[in-house]
């Protein structure tokens, strides 16, 4: 089963709503995926230093790619809300 297809930004107000709701997404996504330890290596291949260092880009390239595929649907969610309020705004 997929998750409903974003909707599509009709105003330039509305795609700046649209990315920093995906933006938001992709970083609780990101923080998530570092909770689940499966960056951890350890052993003689593991990356040592380095690849404790550079493990969050990866984390932060995982968790923009889930976005683009749907996500968790809270980017949709929090941009609905930010219509709301913008709109209550003006």
């Amino acid at each position: 089963m997929h998750p409903p297809p974003l909707l599509a930004p009709v105003t330039p107000r509305s795609a700046q709503l649209m990315q920093k709701a995906q933006d938001l997404e992709t970083s609780f996504l990101s923080e998530m995926l570092a909770h689940t330890g499966l960056d951890a290596q350890t052993g003689p291949f593991s990356g040592g230093i380095g690849e404790d260092q550079f493990a969050s880009f990866l984390r932060d390239v995982q968790a923009k790619a889930m976005v683009n595929h749907g996500g968790l649907g809270l980017a949709q969610s929090i941009f609905q809300s930010l219509v709301r309020r913008d709109a209550a705004g003006s």
